[in-house]
This record gives structure tokens, C-alpha cells and sequence, in this order.
């Protein structure tokens, strides 16, 4: 449990030092990787996964169902979901919202959510908490905490690659996580052979084992 908890605030902390990077405020009203996402909306997406945070650890424990890491993405909807679908406007339309006054106060809005989870996290409880975005049910807190450096490592790249930097470097420990998750979604969508065979026997390995 505080491997997770110290390994999402370090994450946490190297997603706030990429925001902070002159090359994103300097293509923030630029088109990013991502199709039909700005720069700055996929800064405010990033950021999301730091600031939806202290409000789910202060709300009241959740009354919906409590599911499993890998339930959760049974059920989320934006998995396999066309561009135009409405989860991926909302998603969208929710970055632009989140970055709407700019690099400089969204830096400071996630320097200042960091703070205060690296004051809180380490004495709550594995409770169930949830953000009301995604459906009708709760994770755990170290499972959601999970399911965000996964969102933070990942849309770091896509921040960077958008912008033309490296991608940062993040902790031993949240990188195995991101990955050992990764992998596990992508054995659920491929197969255990097309992994495998990825990960070690190039002469046969499939076109992707990308995980969503």
C-alpha cells in the first residue's frame, strides 16, 4: 500500500514538472499527438488525473458497488469508443475546461493537489472512493491510485511527444506498475500467444498487443 501511495505522489510530481515545460506553454493552443485534442486540453486532461483526486478522498465513502482493477476497464466506456462518441467529447471538452485560464495556473492548480495529497494520502485508509466520471462504481483507493499513473505516465508521453521533448523519466516502481497493468490489459485483448510471442520472439510477433 505505500509503495503505491509514494509511487503515485512521485508520479505525480513528474507530471507537474512536464506542465511546467516552456515547450507546452508555448504550443498550448497547438493541435497535440492526439487526434482532435489542443495541447492545452491534453495538459488539462493530464492534470485531471492529480486534481480530481482530493476531492474523492474527502467526499464520503462512495455507496456504489467496490470492482476490481480490471472490471473497471470491463466497464469504462471510453475503451473501443469511436472519436466522436460522447465519452470522448466529454473527455475532451473536460481538458479544455480544466486549462481554460492557461499553462501557468493549471501548473500551479496540480503543484498545489500534489501538496495536499502527499499531506493526506498516507493516512487514509484502502477505502472505496470513486470519481463520478466513469459509472456507477467504486475501486479501492490503491487500485484507483493505480489506474492514474497509469493516465499519468501514459499522457506524459503523449504531452511530450506532442510538444517535441523526451519523455520524462518516472520511478522504478510506477513504471512496473504502468506495466504490469498494461500488459495484463493487453493478454485480455489479444491473447496470451500475441503477448508472448511481442515480448519475446520478434520473427512471429503480432502487428500490435496495444492495450486499448
Amino acid at each position: 500500500m505505500a509503495d503505491t501511495r509514494d509511487d503515485f505522489l512521485s508520479t505525480a510530481r513528474v507530471a507537474a514538472d512536464l506542465l511546467r515545460e516552456p515547450a507546452i506553454a508555448a504550443a498550448w493552443n497547438g493541435p497535440s499527438a492526439l487526434p482532435e485534442f489542443g495541447v492545452g486540453g491534453l495538459a488539462g486532461h493530464l492534470a485531471y488525473q492529480i486534481l480530481a483526486l482530493p476531492q474523492a478522498l474527502t467526499g464520503p465513502v462512495p455507496t456504489e458497488e467496490t470492482i476490481s482493477l480490471l472490471e473497471h476497464y470491463d466497464r469504462a466506456k471510453w475503451i473501443g469508443a469511436d472519436l466522436d462518441d460522447e465519452i470522448n467529447v466529454r473527455i475532451r471538452r473536460g481538458g479544455d475546461e480544466i486549462a481554460a485560464e492557461g499553462p501557468a495556473a493549471l501548473a500551479a492548480r496540480v503543484d498545489s493537489a500534489a501538496r495536499e495529497l502527499t499531506d493526506t494520502l498516507a493516512s487514509v485508509a484502502d477505502r472505496p472512493v470513486r470519481i463520478p466520471l466513469w459509472g456507477p462504481w467504486s475501486l479501492l483507493l490503491d487500485d484507483l491510485l493505480i489506474t492514474r499513473m497509469m493516465e499519468l505516465v501514459v499522457h506524459s508521453d503523449d504531452l511530450a511527444v506532442s510538444v517535441g521533448v523526451a519523455m520524462p523519466a518516472f520511478p522504478r516502481g510506477a513504471v512496473d506498475t504502468v506495466v504490469d497493468l498494461l500488459s495484463r490489459l493487453a493478454v485480455r485483448r489479444h491473447g496470451a500467444a500475441a503477448v508472448v510471442r511481442a515480448f519475446s520472439r520478434a520473427e512471429r510477433a503480432p502487428d500490435t498487443i496495444a492495450a486499448f
